[in-house]
Formats: C-alpha cells, sequence, structure tokens
C-alpha cells in the first residue's frame, strides 16, 4: 500500500518527524518514495501493536503532529533533576536511590516506579551500553506526572547491570512518561543523543544541570534540522 507520510504519521497518532526518522533507521516497516509512504499494512498493525500504538488508516486524528506537541527533551530534563553521587552496589540499590530524588511524585507512585522499574530490569536491562541505562516503566504509573520527566543520575561508583556490552552503569536517564507515545518520542530523541561519542564523553564529566541541558538543546537543533 502507498500513502502519504503525513497521512502514516496521522494514522499512528505519531510526530511526522519521527515516523520520517523510524524510516532513516529502519525501526519501522514502511519504505519511503519520496513523500509517500510503502508498506505492508498487515505488518504495519503488527508492529503498531507489539509498540502498543494505534493505526487508523482511515485517518481521524488530529493535526497534532508537531514535535512541539509532545514535548522537547531539554524540557523534559529540566521537570527533573540531575542527581550526583548515586550509590548502590547493585541495580536494584542504584534504582532505589534513583526514585528517591523522584520527590515531585507521592511516596505511594515512587513505591509503585520502583516495582515497576525492577518489573521492567527482569525483562531485560536498560542498559544500552557505554557505561549508560534508560530505566523506564513498560506502562504508565497509575498516577503519571501530567508531562514527561527525565532525571538524570549519575552514580558514585560504576555498577554492574547486566548491560548489552557488560560494562558497568554510571550514568541513568530515568524516564517516566504520560503516554507511550511521548515515551518513544522521547526515548528516540535521547538515543539520537546518547550515539554520540563525544556527547557520551561529555556525560562521563557529569556536567552540572545548566550545562547537560545547554549541550542537549544542541543536539535537539541538530536533530530538528535534520
Amino acid at each position: 500500500m502507498k500513502r502519504s507520510l503525513k497521512t502514516v504519521a496521522d494514522a499512528l497518532d505519531l510526530p511526522l518527524t519521527t515516523v520520517e526518522r523510524w524510516i532513516r533507521q529502519g525501526r519501522i516497516p514502511i519504505q519511503r518514495d519520496g513523500s509517500e509512504a510503502v508498506f505492508s499494512p498487515a505488518a504495519l498493525e503488527r508492529w503498531a501493536g507489539a509498540h502498543h500504538l494505534s493505526l487508523s488508516l482511515g485517518g481521524g486524528h488530529a493535526d497534532d503532529d508537531a514535535p512541539e506537541t509532545l514535548g522537547s527533551l531539554v524540557s523534559a530534563m529540566q521537570r527533573g533533576k540531575v542527581c550526583c553521587g548515586i550509590a548502590g552496589a547493585d541495580a536494584a540499590a542504584v534504582l532505589h536511590a534513583v526514585v528517591a530524588c523522584v520527590d515531585f511524585l507521592p511516596e505511594e507512585v515512587r513505591k509503585e516506579l520502583y516495582e515497576k522499574l525492577m518489573e521492567r530490569e527482569r525483562l531485560a536491562s536498560t542498559g544500552i551500553g557505554n557505561g549508560i541505562a534508560i530505566p523506564h516503566p513498560r506502562e504508565p504509573l497509575s498516577r503519571p506526572p501530567e508531562s514527561p520527566v527525565i532525571t538524570t543520575c549519575f552514580t558514585k561508583n560504576p555498577v554492574q547491570y547486566g548491560a548489552i556490552d557488560d560494562r558497568p552503569v554510571s550514568i541513568l536517564f530515568l524516564l517516566i512518561s504520560p503516554t507511550v507515545k511521548h515515551h518513544l518520542h522521547l526515548l528516540s530523541r535521547l538515543s539520537y543523543c546518547i550515539r554520540d561519542g563525544a556527547f557520551v564523553d561529555f556525560l562521563q564529566t557529569q556536567p552540572d544541570a545548566g550545562t547537560l541541558h545547554s549541550r542537549v538543546a544542541e543536539f535537539e537543533k541538530r536533530l530538528d534540522d535534520l
């Protein structure tokens, strides 16, 4: 089937820029033909279901595909904290200390968050390599924040985390989103940053909040200009 990229983005209720980026990255079963998308409806439906996304090729979605609708990465980081000296001898202890930094959530919601984070880690480590982990719940919290929040944490000492490259983790980005769509949007933008070796080296210096946010804003501008 061939449809305009805009129509497919609307059908998935995703920003057009996200769909275009995922096509370039090979993360979505769509081929691009100019301004049009070529795909198998059945394959796209299976992919959407696996990623907890709705698909309605009949249209009817609101025109809300601008990236600012879902918010910027740096805004999500600014809503969270930058915490240094996170202690813990293993992933469970580190995550417990990380959750303690999320003091804008009520205690009972923080308890739920910790349980969901540990449930996610038991399925597969969120350590993505290069000393970085992106812990997150598999699904939104029962009482999520109104807007996405990313809490950036630097550990006191590197900790074994079961990461994909077996390297110990010293940098964690705790991602809390109100919807799956927000989560995927921000995860994609964060992944763009941490694929850059120079940015990873920069993170190893444990920058303060202002310096970190300025660097992330530079990456987002570069991404939006693609």
